[in-house]
């Protein structure tokens, strides 16, 4: 922390900024806590795809804004049929794609329909399912008939996930992401940083920047120092642990202590003994102490959680008090399920702080019912094959940073192996359901549901610490997608 203070003291009359009457600067540094396994929104779960890519490089026929409404994107205006299952979209004309491609009606045709294929690699595949047909009606017009009404089909369509692609790039987008958006891929330099730059042919408003860079920079001990010495003037989503004080008071960087769509958990595989056992799930529950959780893994910032749902959203229900912090009642829960000695697990943990410090606390309190963790550290690439896709793990801590994907607990291939035909039921109706009254009590059904069955152990909502330089504006102060929208920065004079 003295280095810091030091670097601090010895910048301050030189960094950050440009100096009285000259032009106010167009390049960027930002920095970024993981590396993204590649580059294609929509073939992979990895949030640090969409944290790059979205909004900037690639565009889909809605976009989620910063206050979480559906706003018009490559789809200029939609009309809805009576029965709400029949959307008709008209597109923007003058799109085109990086390479010089037009952008049409063919390729939303081609990205929706790739998107639900038998054999596609979207990670929200789901979100699509609801789709019957898409028809082409003509180049600027676009027909899509769902199978039922879906409330949340114009919000389904902001995700990254359903961002469109032309057939001609769409094999290579993992490498060289080819989009619609006002930045361009520029350079991907594997383990350090990502660089995208300013679209002179984009259809809309013009961005400010004309370079952008995502640098990767993990941890504290590297964060800090960066953002001290000017080497970047931002990280949206920073983790500086005891260093919050120190930023906070320096007048050269605004920090912002925003809110996330970040459910962060105990993910656990409830069809692998002895968690498939509830009263084990319901003794995790009682055994996580939530407050020495956020005091040592989230610098003190974030809100607790019972189920999987944001607070930030109106059907938010507190659920934390179903299963208050009793190491007795979690000795006796492993008891009634013959495991009154206790028993061992594993625990693996990606490269994020939250989760590596997170860990250790979870398992001392784990230890102190008689669980014992062996905890197996995994790069980000290991984890999403190990844990989300192979299924091959016991514990884990994640935040999910989906937007209102409470829904995850209803596919029956989801890593956490959960199935509850009464949950199935109220996601089902909810899918059905346009009436935000009646969402929001289908919201709450399910969320007590979850936090009945324990299904993971639900721990915080993640905050979003930003930090970045003062004379920056236009950066998200919250995130109700996973993403660094940069289509509004630009730097002060």
């Amino acid at each position: 922390m003295k280095a810091w203070t030091i670097l601090a003291a010895a910048a301050t009359l030189t960094l950050f900024g440009t100096s009285t009457g000259l032009a106010a600067r167009t390049d960027l540094v930002l920095g970024m806590q993981l590396e993204p396994p590649h580059l294609d929104p929509t073939a992979g779960a990895a949030a640090a795809i969409d944290e790059v890519l979205y909004a900037n490089v690639f565009e889909g026929l809605t976009r989620i804004g910063p206050s979480g409404e559906v706003l018009p994107a490559l789809a200029d205006s939609w009309a809805i049929s009576d029965d709400g299952r029949t959307y008709t979209f008209k597109l923007r004309s003058t799109v085109k794609f990086h390479d010089g491609t037009d952008f049409d009606a063919e390729d939303v045709k081609f990205s929706l329909d790739r998107a639900r294929a038998a054999d596609s690699t979207n990670a929200q595949k789901a979100l699509f399912a609801a789709i019957d047909t898409v028809e082409v009606v003509d180049p600027v017009t676009v027909k899509v008939t769902l199978k039922q009404p879906q409330g949340s089909f114009l919000y389904n369509l902001g995700w990254g996930d359903a961002v469109v692609v032309a057939p001609e790039s769409a094999p290579t987008n993992k490498e060289k992401p080819v989009g619609t958006g006002p930045f361009k891929f520029d350079n991907w330099a594997k383990g350090s940083a990502i660089t995208i730059v300013r679209n002179p042919d984009y259809w809309g408003e013009p961005v400010a920047l004309d370079r952008a860079e995502f640098r990767i920079v993990p941890d504290a001990a590297s964060q800090v120092p960066a953002l001290l010495s000017g080497d970047i003037q931002a990280i949206p989503n920073a983790s500086i642990g005891d260093a919050l004080p120190q930023m906070q008071s320096d007048p050269r960087f605004k920090v912002v202590l925003g809110s996330t769509e970040g459910e962060t958990i105990l993910s656990t595989n409830n069809k692998k003994p002895p968690f498939d056992k509830l009263e084990v799930r319901q003794a995790i529950a009682h055994a996580i102490d939530r407050k020495a959780i956020i005091d040592g893994a989230s610098s003190g910032i974030g809100t607790p959680i019972g189920s999987h749902f944001s607070p930030a959203n109106k059907a938010y229900v507190d659920l934390t008090g179903t299963y208050p912090h009793d190491l007795a009642k979690a000795k006796e829960l492993l008891k009634q399920a013959g495991l009154e000695n206790g028993f061992s697990a594993t625990l693996k943990l990606p490269p994020v702080p939250y989760a590596r410090d997170g860990g250790q606390i979870i398992a001392s309190q784990l230890r102190d019912v008689g669980i014992d963790l062996q905890i197996i550290p995994v790069e980000w690439a290991d984890w999403l094959k190990q844990v989300f896709t192979d299924k091959d793990y016991d514990l884990s801590i994640v935040s999910h940073t989906e937007p209102n994907d409470i829904d995850i607990y209803s596919r029956k291939d989801y890593y956490f192996n959960y199935d509850n035909p009464a949950f199935d039921k109220v996601i089902e109706e909810l899918n059905l359901t346009s009436d935000e009254a009646k969402r929001t009590e289908l919201y709450k059904q399910a969320q007590k549901i979850l936090a009945d069955d324990a299904v993971n152990g639900f721990l915080f909502e993640l905050p979003k610490i930003g930090i970045w330089d003062a004379k920056l504006e236009g950066l998200w102060e919250n995130s109700p997608i996973q993403a660094n929208d940069l289509t509004k920065v630009k730097w002060l004079d």
